[in-house]
């Protein structure tokens, strides 16, 4: 049997192997004990939501049971996106909020992730607070007449639709006069529903191809370029403006252009924040969020909108609380993650699809000829296995890398980040497996490949010492 996975996103673990009955008791009690004590309320309520993939149901069953045995209120939500679970967590006034998803994980997988009562993931430091607490177990059960209640909410859709609508910066009109044909692949999860409906209004053609809400991935679930051939392929069948894909919890966007052509992750942010930055009204504190490992087309076009660029450790909690002391109006990750903070504090792909399609507007064009028109870099990603330990191997690319005269900058609080006049790298260890993972960015593709090479080859002959 494998360690369930416990990090800042939650837990996740295989069915029947790390993802057992016992497990999700454990977690989700401690869950409850933790928010009971920083709550300081012997009596809480929890908002709790599933992503919709398969036996989604009986996850959510064994863990609100056993919130309502923990004494805990709960209000289940339905299968819905995780943003959907944070912004009714926040909106309610829940003291936290349980999504029950393994994200962009293949179909075996399954997880719980925690939320703060603002609607944020807990940080770093409530983590370690929280699995110690799961540890230590020990958990304490209410009588017969202190068990908590169940509410059933499914309003939380529309409602989380009708906030993007009125937020002040979309031009609603604008859009519906482009009367875009969007083919949508939700890989039959808990974007089936809010992603069609809210394009519908937005005056869109709407052509579902996995929007069914069975929980059956009808493809491996990450919204990543190979995995998404029949949405290309669709695109260019159906003569759609775009194509838009969702991972099973509808926190990420992708869009594929009118071309069956992946318009590129890096890009949503980058178009997003243009969209933004040219839209505050404000000339003072205006600023974009982004993780170290997101392209560095985000700083070109903050910089054409006299902006500021702030850059977190990867990771939501670490670009939202960054964004929080930053006061930055829009911030995200290159994975197609848009937080947009006017709505809330959390990676949304229906803020981002709004704002995207008001920026497609805006540019009266199509979204293969917009792509063209947006600063051109090249990432390439890749990942070893290591014989030494991760730190002694980050210490030595670190004092290898120092010796080039183009280096501007380097940053260690999340692995190693160097930047350089005309690329950067980063590198970051595995949390669960002795791996590093390893992203270059460089103006054109050969000198991202020769710039991997070399980081490869420095690791490969420190591995043979």
């Amino acid at each position: 049997m494998t360690d369930i996975i416990a990090s800042v996103s939650g837990i996740r673990g295989i069915y029947g192997d790390s993802l057992t009955p016992q497990n999700l008791i454990k977690f989700s009690s401690a869950f409850a004990a933790y928010l009971k004590i920083i709550s300081r309320k012997k009596r809480i309520k929890i908002a709790l939501g599933r992503d919709g993939r398969m036996h989604g149901d009986i996850i959510s069953d064994i863990v609100i049971n056993n919130l309502l045995m923990s004494g805990v209120d709960v209000i289940y939500l339905g299968a819905v996106p995780t943003p959907t679970v944070q912004t009714a967590t926040e909106d309610m006034k829940c003291t936290g909020g349980i999504s029950v998803t393994a994200s962009h994980n293949p179909q075996e997988w399954n997880g719980l992730k925690f939320l703060n009562a603002d609607g944020t993931f807990l940080d770093e430091s409530q983590v370690k607070k929280f699995l110690r607490i799961a540890e230590n177990g020990n958990f304490q059960y209410a009588g017969e007449s202190r068990f908590g209640s169940l509410r059933y909410d499914f309003t939380w859709i529309d409602r989380h639709i009708e906030k993007v609508l009125r937020l002040k910066i979309l031009n609603i009109a604008k859009i519906r006069k482009r009367k875009f044909k969007a083919v949508v692949d939700a890989v039959n999860s808990s974007g089936s529903v809010i992603v069609p409906l809210l394009l519908k209004k937005l005056g869109c053609k709407v052509i579902e191809l996995h929007c069914n809400g069975s929980g059956i991935f009808p493809h491996l679930p990450e919204p990543v370029p190979e995995n998404l051939k029949s949405l290309s392929d669709a695109v260019k069948e159906n003569k759609a403006d775009f194509g838009i894909s969702v991972d099973p919890d509808a926190d990420r966007l992708v869009l594929i252009t009118d071309t069956g052509e992946p318009f590129g992750e890096e890009n949503t942010i980058t178009a997003v924040s243009n969209f933004v930055l040219k839209n505050y009204h404000r000339k003072k504190n205006k600023s974009v969020t982004v993780n170290l490992s997101t392209t560095r087309s985000v700083d070109d076009i903050a910089k054409k909108n006299k902006a500021e660029v702030y850059r977190s450790p990867v990771g939501e909690i670490n670009v939202v609380k960054e964004m929080q002391k930053r006061k930055s109006v829009i911030g995200g990750e290159g994975s197609g993650g848009v937080i947009y903070p006017e709505l809330h504090y959390g990676r949304d792909s229906a803020i981002g699809i709004a704002l995207m399609l008001n920026e497609l507007s805006d540019f009266n064009g199509k979204l293969s000829d917009y792509k063209k028109t947006l600063p051109e870099y090249y990432i390439l990603k890749s990942k070893i296995v290591l014989k030494e330990t991760p730190d002694s191997v980050l210490n030595e690319v670190k004092k290898q890398i120092s010796k080039d005269k183009s280096l501007i900058k380097i940053r260690t609080d999340d692995g190693l980040k160097a930047d350089f006049k005309n690329y950067w790298i980063h590198l970051r260890k595995s949390n669960t497996e002795p791996i590093i993972r390893i992203i270059v960015e460089a103006k054109s593709n050969r000198d991202s490949v020769d710039k991997l090479r070399v980081i490869e080859k420095i690791i490969a002959d420190y591995n043979k010492k």
